[in-house]
C-alpha cells in the first residue's frame, strides 16, 4: 500500500506511482515537512539542519538550543501565535481571548479507502485503489485538536488534504483561520501560476517569480469567483508543458477562499490554501469538531501537461458523479441569446424545430419561464410557469419538444430573490440583508440565506415540483452575483461569522438532495458563466458554462487556463451568433464550431436565422462532436501552443492508448509570404506510425512530436485547422 509508517522514528511515507512525501514528528513533538518530489528511499530529516537565526524564537523545551525554531522549520500544518512568524495554516481565539496553537504530534492511523467529509465534496474511491493517513496533533493547553486527513491514491499520484478540528477542552474556542492544506518547500527555485480574470473572462494563467514575503491569491466574494480560480500551480523556472517540476493543488470549495505563498528570509517556500479568513469565525463548543474542505495537489517532474492530465482524471473519475459522469453529453441548444426574455411557447418551438432538423439532441430554456420575469428586476423566487408566455403550462411544451425526438432542459437560479417578488412579499427575511442598513443590490437581486432549512425547503419543493411536472432532463443552475451583506436574521450575533461557510454547506445540501432524487437530471452549473468554476461544484454538477463570453477567439484563451486544472468534459461551449454579443467580433462559423468542440458542445443562438451553408455547417459540426466525443472527453489532453503569446491556439485529445489523435486549433492572423508553420505534437508512442486520415500521409510519432506536423496555409483571420491521426498498419511504410 502506499503509506508506510515508521513508528519509532514517527516517519511517514507517502508513496504514489511516480512521487514520494515525507515528514516526520521529531523529538519535540513537531510534525515536520520532510520531501515531496520524486521517490528517493530514504528519509530526508537530514537536510533539515538550521543554523542559529536572529529574532526567530526558540522552543522553551529545547533549552539553550538556539538552532531550534518553528520560525525556520518546514511544518506540516503552522499554528499562529507560537513563534512561527510566517502564514500559518490555524489561528485560534480562546476563552481567555489569547491567540495560540501550539501543535504537537499524538498519534497516527492508516485506514484503507478514501476519508469523507460531512456536508463537503470530496474525491472519493474504495479500498483497492485509495488508503487515508490520519495524524493528531494537539494543543496540550486548550485541548484543541487537529486531525490531518490525507487521501492517497497512488495511480494517479494524487494526495489529497483536509484538516478536523476537535475542542477537547472544557471551555468554547473560535477559529479564526483554518486552512486545508499547508506545504513547506524548503529547497529548489519556485514561481508560481494563478488564475485571474472577471466576468465574461475568467481564468487567465499568470506567472511570475516569486518575491520575498506574502503573494495572494483569494476571493472574499462569497463564491470562489471570475476574478481568482481556488486553484495554483508552482512551477521550476524551467518548467514547460513537457519537462521540470511542478506542484499543483486545488480547493473543493465554491465559497470564499485564500491561497498564500510566502517566500521566507531563508529562501523556502510555504503554500497555505483554504477558507479565506476574513469575516470567518466559527465557535467550537466544548465536544464539537469542525472539517476543513479538501484540497487536491500533486507533483509532476514531467511538465505541466502531466499535471493537468492527473487533475483531469482524478475529477472525471473521483469528483464527477452519476450518469453523465463519464457519459456521452448531449448536445443542446439554449434559446437566451436568441431571444432573451422575449419569447412565447411558439417561438421557443421554431428554435426546437429548427434544431431537431440539424441533429441537435436537448432545448434548454432560460431565464425568463417562470413568475413575474420579463427583465432582471422581478421574478426570481417565484418558481411557478408563466403561463402568459407559456400557454398550456410547461407540460405542454416539453411534450412537443420531445415529440421531435429531443430532451428539454431548465434555467434555475434558485439562490436569488428579487424584492419585486410574491417570494420576497412574503418572507422578505429569508433575504441576506444587515439590519437598519440598505442591501447591496446587484443585477437587481438579493441572495436568499442557504443556511436556513426553511429556505432550502422551499427551493427544493419548487425545484423538484417542476422537475416532476414534465420531462426535463437537464437544469442549469445559474448565481448572477456576489455575495455582501453578511448577516442571518436566525444565527445569533457570535456566530455572525459562521454564515459564510455556512452558506456553502447549505447550498451543497440542496445540490445533493436533487441530485439524489433526479439522478437522470444533468445539472450544469453556471455563475454569470465561470464565476464558480471549481470542484466543489463539479462534484454535483459534472459541467459548468465556462464563461459567458463566447467569443471563439477569447475563448481559446479562456479555455486554455480552464484547461491548466479542470477536465474538457467539465467546460460548458457553445457556438454563438456574430458579431459576437460581448464583443462584436466576427469569426467564421467553422472556428466557433472547433472552438466549442473542445468542451460539452451545443448551441447558443437562433438558428433560424443561420444562411443554409451555415445550418449545413453546424449540422456537420454536431456529427463530428459525436463521432469524436469520447476521445475529447476521455483521451489525453495537451495544449500544443499558448494563445497569449503565439499566433495561434492549438491543442490535441490522444487516445489513453496512444492510438488516436485528434488536433484542433484556430490561426489568428494570416500573413503574407509566410512558409508554412510544423506543429509538434505530443503524447504519441515513438516507434509507432500514424496516418493523417485527410492525406493518408504516414509519419512516425517521433517524427510528429519532434519534427511536427505541417499547418496548412491559412486565408483570412480566425482561421480553423483540424487533424485527425490515427495509428497505421503495421505493413505500412514510413
Amino acid at each position: 500500500m502506499p503509506i508506510f509508517a515508521e513508528a519509532q522514528e514517527r516517519l511517514f511515507r507517502i508513496r504514489t506511482a511516480h512521487t514520494e512525501y515525507q515528514m516526520c514528528a521529531d523529538s519535540y513533538g513537531v510534525l515536520k515537512h520532510l520531501w515531496y518530489g520524486v521517490p528517493v528511499g530514504h528519509s530526508m530529516d537530514y537536510l533539515r539542519k538550521y543554523p542559529d537565526v536572529g529574532f526567530a524564537g526558540n522552543l522553551y523545551e529545547a533549552g539553550n538550543d538556539r538552532t531550534y525554531s518553528l520560525n525556520t522549520l518546514p511544518q506540516e500544518y503552522a499554528g499562529a501565535g507560537v513563534g512561527d512568524y510566517r502564514i500559518s495554516a490555524a489561528n485560534v481565539r480562546h476563552a481567555d481571548g489569547s491567540q495560540a496553537l501550539d501543535l504537537r504530534y499524538q498519534s497516527y492511523a492508516i485506514k484503507p479507502g478514501k476519508y469523507s467529509i460531512p456536508g463537503l465534496p470530496a474525491v472519493y474511491a474504495d479500498a483497492a485503489d485509495a488508503e487515508t493517513l490520519e495524524i493528531t496533533l494537539r494543543d496540550a493547553a486548550s485541548g484543541v485538536e487537529v486531525v490531518l486527513q490525507y487521501g492517497v491514491l497512488p495511480e494517479l499520484d494524487i494526495i489529497t488534504r483536509s484538516a478536523v478540528f476537535r475542542n477537547t477542552g472544557a471551555s468554547p474556542v473560535v477559529l479564526q483561520k483554518a486552512a486545508s492544506l499547508c506545504l513547506d518547500l524548503p529547497d529548489g527555485t519556485w514561481e508560481w501560476m494563478h488564475f485571474h480574470g472577471r466576468h465574461a473572462m475568467e481564468r487567465m494563467p499568470e506567472r511570475t517569480a516569486l518575491f520575498h514575503g506574502v503573494q495572494e491569491s483569494s476571493s472574499a466574494r462569497g463564491t470562489s469567483s471570475h476574478q481568482q480560480n481556488p486553484s495554483a500551480v508552482l512551477c521550476a523556472p524551467d518548467c514547460t508543458e513537457q519537462n521540470g517540476s511542478c506542484i499543483g493543488a486545488f480547493l473543493m470549495y465554491s465559497g470564499s477562499f485564500q491561497t498564500q505563498i510566502e517566500l521566507d528570509q531563508l529562501d523556502q517556500v510555504r503554500l497555505v490554501m483554504g477558507l479565506h479568513p476574513d469575516l470567518f469565525a466559527w465557535t467550537l463548543q466544548s465536544g464539537e469538531e469542525f472539517h476543513t474542505p479538501e484540497a487536491v495537489f500533486t507533483y509532476s517532474d514531467s511538465g505541466l501537461a502531466e499535471m493537468s492530465q492527473r487533475f483531469h482524471k482524478v475529477i472525471r473519475e473521483h469528483v464527477c458523479r452519476g450518469k453523465y459522469q463519464l457519459a456521452e453529453r448531449p448536445v443542446l441548444i439554449n434559446n437566451w441569446e436568441a431571444t432573451y426574455f422575449d419569447f412565447n411557447e411558439e417561438k421557443i418551438w421554431s428554435i426546437a424545430k429548427s434544431a431537431a432538423e440539424l441533429g441537435v439532441d436537448m432545448l434548454v430554456l432560460d431565464d425568463g419561464w417562470f413568475g413575474k420575469r420579463d427583465g432582471d428586476c422581478s421574478g426570481l423566487g417565484d418558481w411557478d410557469v408563466n403561463e402568459t408566455k407559456l400557454h398550456g403550462g410547461l407540460g405542454k411544451l416539453v411534450d412537443q419538444v420531445r415529440s421531435l425526438g429531443m430532451q428539454f432542459g431548465l434555467w434555475f437560479e434558485p439562490e436569488m430573490i428579487s424584492e419585486d417578488s410574491d417570494l420576497y412579499r412574503s418572507h422578505p427575511d429569508w433575504a441576506i440583508r444587515i439590519p437598519d442598513r440598505a442591501p447591496m443590490r446587484s443585477r437587481y437581486q438579493l441572495l436568499l440565506d442557504m443556511t436556513r432549512q426553511e429556505v432550502q425547503d422551499y427551493l427544493y419543493e419548487k425545484i423538484s415540483g417542476v422537475l416532476r411536472s414534465a420531462a426535463i432532463s437537464y437544469v442549469k443552475w445559474d448565481m448572477n452575483r456576489s455575495i455582501s451583506d453578511w448577516y442571518s436574521a436566525t444565527l445569533p450575533a457570535a456566530q455572525q461569522g459562521e454564515l459564510p461557510h455556512r452558506y456553502v454547506l447549505g447550498l451543497y445540501a440542496l445540490l445533493e438532495r436533487l441530485t439524489t432524487e433526479f439522478p437522470d437530471v444533468l445539472f450544469e452549473g453556471c455563475s454569470g458563466g465561470g464565476g464558480r468554476f471549481d470542484a466543489g461544484m463539479l462534484y454535483y454538477c459534472p459541467q459548468i458554462w465556462c464563461s459567458d463570453d463566447t467569443d471563439a477567439y477569447e475563448r481559446t484563451r479562456i479555455q486554455y487556463g480552464t484547461s491548466m486544472i479542470y477536465p474538457i468534459s467539465a467546460v460548458g461551449s457553445h457556438v454563438s451568433v456574430v458579431p459576437n454579443h460581448q464583443t462584436g467580433r466576427i469569426t467564421p462559423m467553422e472556428t466557433r464550431g472547433i472552438t466549442a468542440m473542445a468542451g460539452s458542445f451545443g448551441f447558443e443562438l437562433d438558428l433560424q436565422k443561420l444562411s443554409e451553408e451555415d445550418k449545413k455547417t453546424a449540422a456537420a459540426q454536431i456529427k463530428q462532436f459525436k463521432e469524436y466525443g469520447p476521445l475529447i472527453h476521455g483521451g489525453k489532453y495537451y495544449r500544443l501552443s499558448d494563445p497569449f503569446t503565439e499566433n495561434s491556439a492549438f491543442w490535441s485529445f490522444v487516445a489513453q492508448d496512444g492510438s488516436e489523435v485528434l488536433v484542433q486549433g484556430v490561426v489568428f492572423r494570416t500573413a503574407p509570404n509566410m512558409r508554412r508553420k510544423a506543429l509538434r505534437l505530443a503524447g504519441l508512442c515513438p516507434e509507432s506510425r500514424y496516418q493523417d486520415t485527410a492525406s493518408g500521409e504516414i509519419y512516425t510519432g517521433a517524427a510528429l512530436m519532434h519534427g511536427g506536423l505541417l499547418l496548412p496555409q491559412t486565408w483570412g483571420d480566425y482561421c480553423p485547422v483540424m487533424f485527425q491521426i490515427g495509428r497505421a498498419s503495421c505493413r505500412e511504410r514510413v
